[in-house]
């Protein structure tokens, strides 16, 4: 397989972001809803006593509706909160912290805990803050065919080159020469593996914008000499994108992929998941990618 150009995009979740509640909020609202079981036992318990004078000491087998409605909420709220705590127990622990670190880790006031598809997140996406999954998809330049593909929670790209070159050794049957990619999946990390730890077998030629760049950046002459000592690999990057060779390759990148996301969510209309959880979404979004690859091979053939 030769070039593969890779990027991600937000898909709106079949939840809405008003469905979010932050951990801070979380405690907050525990402390107000207990405030208020508290006021209604206390009316209840003074209507029981005032009843039983009337009528005699009798016993109703159910709860005030009033009051279940609050206890179902804080059992949710108390599940939600479970749930935030894991999370920051994993990150934690997929930092490489101690055990210690790792059982004392607690989530952030500002982590958001989703109602309606708890396996969602808030991401930031081109109309704004968005109830979403992260939808990642490899596209090779010939026929706009995608090659790899997957779904993450992330809500960007830094760590999923990796398990994007995996699936599309999984889905293909074959491994890119070459990777395009924008600033988003620029790290040390990430060019280093694209080097494959110095086994020239496994390498893969890496195209990857290493920022922001700006209208016409790329058209400057490229700085002649020797990189300065101690260069970084996204130094390094950063000179191999300013060549003439580097620029032309790069430039192929956004007419690669970013037409395949047009054709999905602009023509197709596909811009929310109709399922809810990530494994469904996983499969939802497979389905989209193989009628989009059917929707390409039906189009050659009519040419």
């Amino acid at each position: 397989m030769g070039r593969v150009s890779l990027d991600g995009t937000k898909v709106k979740a079949n939840a809405s972001k008003h469905k979010a509640m932050s951990y801070g909020r979380m405690n907050e609202k525990q402390k107000q809803i207990r405030e208020q079981v508290k006021r209604i036992l206390a009316e209840a318990e003074a209507a029981d006593e005032a009843e039983d004078r009337q009528y005699g000491d009798k016993r109703g087998d159910e709860l005030p509706e009033e009051l279940q409605r609050r206890e179902t909420r804080l059992a949710k709220l108390k599940q939600a909160k479970k749930v935030l705590e894991q999370r920051a127990r994993d990150k934690a622990a997929a930092e490489g912290k101690s055990a210690e670190a790792v059982k004392r880790a607690k989530p952030e006031e500002k982590d958001q805990y989703n109602f309606t598809d708890p396996e969602s997140r808030i991401m930031k996406g081109g109309d704004g803050f968005v109830q979403a999954y992260n939808a990642q998809a490899a596209v090779e330049p010939e026929m706009g065919l995608i090659v790899g593909q997957l779904v993450t929670q992330a809500a960007n790209d830094k760590e999923q080159l990796k398990p994007m070159v995996e699936a599309i050794e999984a889905q293909s049957g074959q491994r890119p020469e070459a990777i395009l990619a924008d600033s988003g999946y620029c790290s040390e990390e990430n060019l280093r593996y694209l080097e494959s730890a110095g086994q020239p077998e496994r390498k893969i030629e890496g195209y990857i914008a290493t920022g922001k760049q700006k209208h016409g950046e790329y058209r400057q002459p490229c700085r002649r000499g020797p990189l300065p000592k101690g260069a970084t690999r996204v130094d390094r990057m950063m000179r191999k994108l300013q060549t003439k060779a580097g620029r032309a390759v790069y430039a192929a990148r956004k007419c690669v992929v970013e037409p395949v996301f047009g054709q999905i969510k602009q023509a197709r209309g596909i811009r929310q998941f109709l399922l809810r959880g990530i494994r469904k979404i996983r499969g939802e979004w497979a389905l989209v990618c193989l009628t989009h690859n059917i929707l390409r091979l039906y189009a050659a053939q009519q040419a």
